[in-house]
């Protein structure tokens, strides 16, 4: 299944509280991923699966790295409204404050630590240039990609320091490969335990 994209209706073009409206106030299918991308809203299926096991095993791992006031969260959306996106990563790392002080249902992505996306094949093309980009403008400073679906096999890829709305490539690599995530984190991901199918 691809993803679906979402018309908000006929009429004058949407703002962007409109479209936040939408996407906050729409009894979407349970269980979807629904973000808006360069302000299209967006519902992908469920993740499933080896999707699901890569996030299991990073989020145990960060766990363990990160001070008691941050949590990982798996469902949190976060808001670029100047990129006209509110997205929401397979693992968002933030202080748990910015999350109980949030008003809405998204929370601001420059407030994040780290965010983490798994591809699948509705959304890799995404994950791969349209979130990068946001995530960048936003000053999150660390973004980890793992891409299940890379032409050439599963890579994992760690941007940092960002500047406008682009990332330096901190490591690329294939499964099999460590990654150094450095401080705060300061946590080295064995990529060996991700199953590739």
């Amino acid at each position: 299944m691809t993803a679906l994209t979402v018309d908000p209706g006929p009429g004058p073009a949407c703002d962007w509280d409109d479209l936040v409206r939408l996407w906050e106030e729409t009894d979407w299918p349970e269980g979807c991923r629904v973000e808006i991308i360069d302000g299209v809203i967006t519902v992908s299926p469920p993740p499933a699966g080896n999707h699901n096991v890569i996030a299991a095993r990073l989020q145990r791992l960060l766990d363990r790295a990160i001070p008691e006031d941050w949590y990982v969260y798996q469902t949190q959306g976060v808001s670029i409204p100047f990129r006209s996106g509110i997205y929401v990563p397979d693992l968002l790392v933030m202080p748990e404050a910015v999350v109980e002080e949030a008003e809405g249902s998204s929370v601001p992505a420059g407030e994040a630590e780290l965010v983490v996306e798994i591809t699948s094949p509705p959304n890799a093309r995404y994950d791969r240039i349209s979130k990068p980009a946001g995530y960048a403008l936003a000053g999150v400073p660390l973004y980890l990609l793992v891409d299940r679906w890379a032409p050439g096999g599963p890579t994992v890829t760690l941007f940092g320091e960002p500047k406008g709305d682009t990332y330096r490539v901190l490591h690329s690599g294939k499964f099999g490969d460590k990654v150094f995530l450095p401080e705060p984190f300061g946590l080295t991901i064995d990529t060996g335990v991700f199953p590739a199918g």
